[in-house]
């Protein structure tokens, strides 16, 4: 069903402002970009705007809308009718947004839609994120610094009373709201699961694979969030329980989950936020909910993770 803009939405249509390509060179890189939004009229345009200011710029950039009821396959019409790299396709409204397995079936959905076969590296990329101009050609130095390098993204924040908060992601995972991909090493450990763990399923699945995975922290190279990580789907705290009971899917040793509930309670919402993740972590346990069937994934996991905490245990001992 096609949307019909409200009057207020027409009215900030007409209002659209489409910023004029850069003066300055664009290099053009094998890069397809594939973006799965549902109802991000009121922040797509900050999406928008960052991408086509890149001094850096993907050969494609597919925007697939997962079935919107609001301005939003119009917002990104007026921008691809100004910039030929931009497309829209759009899926038919399943009623309700799909947290985690709907966004990487859209995103698979646009895999089938790309147009430039020849492409060497593919990225995953939210609709509510904004990133300074130099962002992509920061992530392509990192590249080419590393031909192991399988995924990589910068660091993530979201602003609260004129402040920027970091959304603690580890060194070795990446943003799962942008995440930049090397072809080879994406078709290697065969895409995206259609699970709310998918985020972190890949990245171990690279790690497995003799790929590494990083994020990191540079100046030019913020990933602003313009939405509260896990509050897409009706709130925060149901997002925290879906967390937990995803770190159970994906097979999440106990010593690992339960110091991650407590790491995360520093977070908003504070305290009970990691609370919560352990109970839906428990309470996928104690239903005996299904996990990531690929044993020797978990069993590789489980070795990674008691990894980490004997390593923090022995720093925790030297400081």
């Amino acid at each position: 069903m096609t949307h019909s803009p409200t009057q207020s939405e027409f009215t900030s249509l007409q209002n659209i402002q489409v910023p004029h390509p850069p003066t300055y060179p664009v290099r053009v890189v094998p890069l397809v970009i594939i973006a799965p939004v549902r109802d991000e009229a009121d922040l797509i345009q900050l999406t928008l705007d960052s991408m086509v200011k890149q001094t850096v710029r993907p050969v494609e950039w597919v925007i697939v809308d997962d079935g919107s009821r609001d301005a939003t396959p119009d917002i990104v019409r007026a921008y691809a009718e100004k910039y030929s790299f931009i497309r829209l396709v759009q899926r038919p409204d399943r009623g309700f947004r799909k947290v985690g397995g709907g966004v990487v079936a859209a995103f698979k959905y646009g895999i089938s839609q790309i147009q430039h076969s020849d492409y060497q590296y593919i990225a995953k990329l939210d609709g509510d994120m904004s990133f300074g101009s130099r962002y992509l050609e920061i992530m392509f130095g990192k590249f080419a610094e590393n031909n192991k390098l399988a995924a990589v993204s910068g660091k993530v924040y979201r602003e609260e009373q004129g402040q920027k908060i970091e959304e603690f992601i580890i060194d070795e995972h990446v943003a799962g709201q942008f995440k930049l991909y090397r072809r080879d090493a994406f078709e290697e450990i065969g895409g995206f699961v259609e699970e709310v763990m998918w985020d972190g399923i890949d990245v171990h699945s690279a790690r497995m694979k003799g790929w590494s995975t990083m994020s990191f922290y540079h100046p030019d190279a913020i990933l602003m969030h313009h939405r509260l990580m896990g509050s897409s789907d009706k709130n925060v705290y149901r997002g925290r329980l879906r967390w937990g009971r995803g770190i159970w899917f994906m097979g999440y040793h106990p010593l690992y989950a339960l110091a991650s509930s407590v790491f995360r309670m520093r977070e908003k919402p504070f305290v009970i936020g990691g609370i919560l993740i352990m109970a839906g972590y428990l309470g996928a346990a104690l239903k005996g909910a299904p996990r990531y069937d690929n044993l020797e994934f978990r069993r590789h996991l489980h070795q990674w993770q008691l990894g980490q905490i004997k390593a923090l245990f022995i720093k925790g001992q030297k400081s």
